[in-house]
C-alpha cells in the first residue's frame, strides 16, 4: 500500500509517500510561511520528484490534530479535496500519535508535546517496544507543571517529541530527571509519522473515507473563549 501523508499541525509542514512501511520520499519544510502557500506545492513537487503517479496513491492521510487551528484546516481541507476529486480513500490520524510513530524504533517512554501557548501542552504518552505503541492516555491539554508531576516519578527515561519539547525540557528537567530530547532531525512533527499512524489504523480496520477526516482542536479557539467571556459585544 502507498500513502501520501500531509503533516500541517505546527509551523512545520511536511509531506510523505510511505510504500509498505517504506519511506519513498519526504519534504520538509520549516520556515514559517504558511501551509496554505507551501503545502500542496511541496505535494505536487515530491510526486513529481520522485516519478510517483498520484495513480499509484493507495491511501491518503493527514494529521488532524491538535495544533494550530488554522494548520488543521488546512491539512485536512487538502487531503480531503484530493480524495474527493480521485475517489481515493482518506484518513486522518491523531497529530500526537503520529508523533510518537515517527520515533516508535526509541524504546521506551514516549512524551508527545506541542505548544498551545498559555502555559499549556497538547500531549499524550506512549509506551514503545520499539515496533509498536501502547497509548498511556487520551490527546489532552494540560499545564506544564501537571505534566511534570506525572513525569517526576517516572523510573525510565522519557523521551520528549515535538515543538514543545525544548520548553518542556528547560521548564521540567530539574524535577525530572530522566527526561531526554528525541534526536533533532525528529524532533518535529512530520508525514512519515503521519503515514505510519494511518498504515496502523487501517491495518487495524478502522475506516477510511471523507467522513472519518475530520479537525480535532481539543481546546477552544481563542475567539471562542473571548466570546464565551463577554469581550464581544453585540
Amino acid at each position: 500500500m502507498r500513502i501520501l501523508a500531509l503533516e500541517s499541525s505546527a509551523k512545520a509542514a511536511s509531506a510523505a509517500i510511505v510504500k509498505d512501511g517504506s519511506l519513498e520520499a519526504i519534504a520538509f519544510q520549516n520556515t514559517g510561511l504558511t501551509h496554505s502557500r507551501t503545502l500542496m506545492p511541496m505535494v505536487r513537487d515530491l510526486l513529481k520528484n520522485s516519478d510517483v503517479s498520484f495513480d499509484d496513491v493507495d491511501l491518503i492521510a493527514a494529521a488532524t490534530g491538535p495544533g494550530s487551528f488554522t494548520g488543521i484546516r488546512i491539512g485536512a481541507s487538502a487531503a480531503k479535496g484530493l480524495a474527493w476529486a480521485s475517489g481515493k480513500p482518506c484518513m486522518g490520524v491523531s497529530t500526537l500519535d503520529a508523533m510518537a510513530h515517527g520515533i516508535m524504533h526509541l524504546k521506551g517512554l514516549i512524551c508527545c508535546v506541542m505548544d498551545a501557548r498559555r502555559n499549556e501542552l497538547y500531549n499524550a504518552l506512549f509506551e514503545s517496544d520499539g515496533e509498536s505503541l501502547r497509548r498511556m492516555c487520551e490527546d489532552r491539554a494540560v499545564s506544564i507543571e501537571k505534566l511534570g508531576e506525572e513525569l517526576r516519578d517516572m523510573t525510565k527515561s522519557v523521551v520528549l517529541v515535538g515543538d514543545g519539547a525544548h520548553i518542556s525540557f528547560e521548564r521540567l528537567k530539574e524535577k525530572c530527571p530522566g527526561l531526554v530530547m528525541a534526536p533533532p532531525h525528529l524532533l518535529h512533527q512530520n508525514a512519515w509519522g503521519v503515514a505510519m499512524a494511518a498504515e496502523a489504523a487501517f491495518n487495524e480496520g478502522k475506516p477510511a473515507g471523507l467522513t472519518s477526516l475530520n479537525p480535532v482542536y481539543i481546546r477552544m479557539s481563542q475567539a471562542e473563549r473571548e466570546r464565551l467571556e463577554g469581550k464581544y459585544k453585540k
